[in-house]
């Protein structure tokens, strides 16, 4: 079901040439959504939420009622209710140790004791979420995608989903603090956050994962609105030595391969033992799970063991394909860590398994896929964060830089910005 192959060796195009999925097909519907929304504003999202999610919705009913959100709570196990409160906590305390490093920072610029340069950090004003239907509910997203915002400082954090059918959403999101919870879904429910309705106020930004309309939704609105990423299929890289337990290893990788049949699994070992003892467990863990042929199909087109000769070559093979997930089960797993420069999370020994970070830990699961952690990162309080440069100069300073300021002004054709500056130099020297 899935291959073994040999680093250097064997064709391992399906584990470094996935990148970013070929989605011009649906590229023109997407558009068309958007400019309808643009347009028409309402009159289009309501339509869009009857044809794409079976929902009639008017004015008066898109936005959820805090009657409903009250209901909720009547629904949902009191045991679900208690996990995802200590997910909260769990969340909101890591996050929060990130926003102490933002902080205002002033100094004396160049040589002088009378100029002032620094910055300004000031969290975005309004946020939007979005939190997918289809085939599963993931009040889980609420958490790693409201919390980040809201330790941010966040004023306002809105929801849009076409799932408010799932009272797990509706509690995850009173949990958080979010009471405008919007039921609309789709490349219809960004183009409304980004540009906005009557209903659907614009965003500062749009943060959350969904389908392919949803994802190139956000490709396509950026600009006028921030995103937090553009996110592919899910994948997980583990590095295992001859030490791992091959049983754990096989449950780690099938935990992403039941994402949906583009996830990729790949296991990366320096053991013949283990990447066979890994692929028979591959099979029978799979003969018994409920989602065995979307695993099969996964594994079957996108999944791979790897034999690296040592592990500087592992290391080497999980910077190329720079995971989303990166595990890491073998002999000094911290000491690999710390080598690693390409992941979106890493999840160090045997008791840290992706789960982990998918509900509970503190970090949020929203990361870089498709390669793209080799230059962007985890969705985190810096998500929601802005920096304002902040520039003092006092008369003596600015003339002091003046005639360089003119010179690389003029060097460029920017007479103006070069006037504006011999305005304030007068005569002086």
């Amino acid at each position: 079901m899935i291959p073994i192959l040999r680093y250097g060796k064997d064709d391992t195009t399906r584990v470094f040439g996935r990148t970013q999925l070929d989605n011009r097909e649906y590229i023109a519907a997407v558009d068309g959504i958007i400019s309808d929304v643009r347009n028409r504003g309402d009159e289009a999202l309501f339509e869009y939420a009857l044809k794409f999610d079976a929902q009639q919705i008017d004015a008066d009913s898109v936005l959820v009622s805090q009657s409903e959100i009250d209901d909720a709570y009547g629904k949902v196990d009191e045991a679900l209710i208690s996990s995802i409160r200590r997910a909260k906590a769990s969340i909101l305390d890591y996050h929060s140790r990130q926003r102490e490093k933002f902080a205002n920072e002033f100094f004396e610029g160049g040589n002088s004791a009378t100029s002032r340069l620094g910055w300004i950090y000031r969290p975005l004003a309004r946020v939007g979420l979005y939190v997918p239907g289809g085939k599963a509910s993931y009040p889980s997203t609420v958490l790693m995608t409201a919390l980040p915002a809201i330790a941010a400082g966040v004023k306002e954090v809105e929801v849009c989903t076409p799932n408010v059918n799932n009272p797990a959403i509706l509690v995850a999101c009173r949990e958080c603090g979010i009471d405008k919870i919007y039921r609309v879904g789709g490349a219809q429910a960004i183009a409304a956050m980004a540009y906005g309705t009557r209903s659907v106020p614009r965003v500062d930004l749009i943060a959350g994962p969904g389908n392919v309309f949803v994802t190139l939704a956000k490709k396509q609105v950026f600009g006028h609105v921030a995103i937090d990423m553009i996110a592919g299929p899910s994948e997980i890289l583990v590095i295992a030595d001859d030490t791992a337990d091959a049983k754990l290893v096989a449950s780690d990788l099938l935990s992403q391969a039941e994402h949906d049949e583009l996830a990729a699994s790949i296991l990366v070992t320096t053991s013949e033992r283990i990447a066979k003892l890994v692929a028979e467990e591959l099979d029978s863990q799979s003969a018994v799970l409920e989602r065995r042929r979307i695993i099969e199909k996964s594994l079957s087109s996108n999944g791979a063991i790897i034999l690296a000769k040592d592990i500087d070559e592992a290391i080497q093979i999980a910077d190329r394909v720079a995971p989303e997930h990166l595990e890491i089960c073998a002999e000094n797993a911290r000491e690999i860590a710390m080598r690693i420069s390409n992941a979106g999370a890493i999840f160090v020994g045997n008791y840290s398994p992706e789960p982990l970070g998918d509900y509970f830990a503190g970090p949020s699961h929203v990361l870089p896929t498709s390669g793209s952690a080799r230059y962007s990162s985890v969705l985190s309080v810096d998500t929601f964060m802005k920096k304002i440069s902040y520039i003092e100069y006092s008369e003596r300073d600015l003339l002091s830089a003046a005639d360089d300021i003119i010179g690389l002004a003029e060097s460029e054709g920017f007479t103006a910005h070069a006037n504006t500056v011999k305005l304030r130099k007068g005569g002086k020297q």
